[in-house]
């Protein structure tokens, strides 16, 4: 049977945005805000070697000649093909243009910097220069490829690459947090209108949908916590995505052996909707005159709530139920394909990860949900073919929760007796 006693507390590492805004407004009168802020460059930067300083493009060329010597000419663990233009073969191996990935580069630059550990060289004895460190990073969570492999492509060792892509993560997890943040209320209004023109659904902030980030563990860690319904040990991540699939909260760390309906009411956002604390803007009125509050719509894994539209279930549906599960798909399927992009663009959450530190998986995780929303910020665009032709969850059957809060039910009804009759079906 799944895990049925309450996780322990202080034994595994949580990344929830939800639960972050729940302690930040905790801590809102004695924060620091020296330690929140990026340190700016100053003098005392003059005196570090000259590479790290300015920005570094050979190592591009030395990679793309590397790339060539070892005869890789198709992506690991899929078939596009290198492209031939020089700036769509960078978006091929980075996934971001070359403008994004020196935003990113920005962010992390200070740390990576100011805290240069010892070893981190080149073949040629030199230090590795911030451009080279970030790329290195991003290459290892782009191709999932392993770190030997990420090496042997920069020429450095495997303990470099590792030592590297952790620096970038601690990075980026402290100071991108500004790019995953719950939006605020005249930001949300722009989403519900969009998300009203897509769909139809009034007063609807987005959709909701959970993936299993597949892992093997040594046999001393293995236990039936981490063994999810298809016999993986896996780590689950929930996200809640905007019109732009954009990720807005979301919360991983937790065992894939959880029904995803108990996931949702270990987050952080679950209990700031039952609080009152989300979800709580402005009320649309039917043509009934009844009240239509914010929500979001999730697939039947989840719970029926006043806050969490589902589909229908039952056999011979009314024409007014059948239109309004149209609608809420179309407005659901935006989870469902920002997961299966997110899996495509940075696939080493969708390759079954060897051995990882389940207390540093949650941040590889977070930092790759960043680097989704960075994509999105900077108006930039995959490639055609990255994002994952099939489902994010494949392998895994369809869980039914089943469970229908009362409130939710009316509330469902009233946004169905809201909506105009779909003159086109939807697939």
């Amino acid at each position: 049977m799944a895990l049925v006693n309450k996780p322990k507390k202080g034994k595994r590492k949580i990344r929830d945005s939800g639960e972050r805004e729940i302690m930040d407004s905790r801590k809102a009168k004695t924060k620091d805000p020296s330690k929140v802020k990026r340190a700016k460059s100053n003098g005392s930067l003059a005196a570090l070697p000259a590479d790290l300083r300015g920005p570094d493009t050979e190592w591009w060329y030395a990679f793309l000649s590397k790339h060539a010597e070892l005869h890789k000419d198709a992506e690991s663990g899929g078939s596009v093909p290198v492209p031939s233009d020089e700036e769509e073969a960078f978006r091929y191996f980075f996934r971001t243009s070359r403008r994004t990935f020196d935003y990113i580069c920005s962010i992390v630059r200070d740390d990576l910097i100011s805290r240069p550990p010892s070893g981190l060289i080149n073949i040629e004895g030199r230090l590795l220069s911030v451009e080279k460190q970030v790329a290195i990073a991003m290459r290892r969570l782009a191709s999932g490829d392993s770190q030997v492999s990420v090496g042997a492509a920069f020429g450095v060792g495997q303990s470099t690459v590792s030592q590297v892509t952790w620096r970038f993560i601690e990075s980026m997890e402290e100071r991108a947090r500004h790019h995953l943040v719950w939006p605020d209320q005249e930001r949300m209004e722009d989403i519900k209108a969009r998300l009203e023109a897509l769909s139809g659904l009034p007063n609807c902030c987005g959709a909701i949908d959970a993936t299993h980030i597949i892992m093997t563990l040594p046999a001393v860690e293995s236990s039936e916590d981490w063994c999810d319904p298809a016999k993986n040990y896996s780590m689950f991540l929930q996200g809640i995505v905007d019109d732009e699939m954009r990720f807005i909260d979301i919360v991983t760390g937790w065992p894939g052996s959880l029904p995803v309906s108990r996931l949702l009411k270990c987050s952080g956002f679950h209990k700031l909707c039952e609080a009152g604390k989300r979800l709580n803007g402005p009320v649309r009125v039917s043509g009934e005159d009844a009240e239509i509050r914010e929500f979001i719509v999730g697939d039947m894994c989840y719970p029926l709530l006043p806050w969490l539209m589902t589909p229908y279930e039952a056999e011979n549906l009314s024409a007014p139920m059948v239109n309004f599960n149209a609608r809420q798909k179309t407005a659901r399927m935006l989870g469902t394909r920002a997961l299966a992009r997110l899996k495509g663009s940075w696939r080493i959450l969708h390759k079954v990860m060897w051995r990882p530190d389940k207390n540093k998986l949650p941040s590889i995780i977070l930092v790759c949900c960043l680097l989704h929303n960075i994509i999105l910020d900077c108006k930039d665009e995959l490639l055609t073919g990255i994002q994952l032709p099939f489902h994010h969850d494949t392998g895994y059957k369809e869980e039914n929760c089943k469970q229908e809060n009362p409130s939710g039910k009316v509330m469902r009804e009233t946004v169905t007796g809201h909506l105009p009759t779909f003159e086109a079906v939807l697939n």
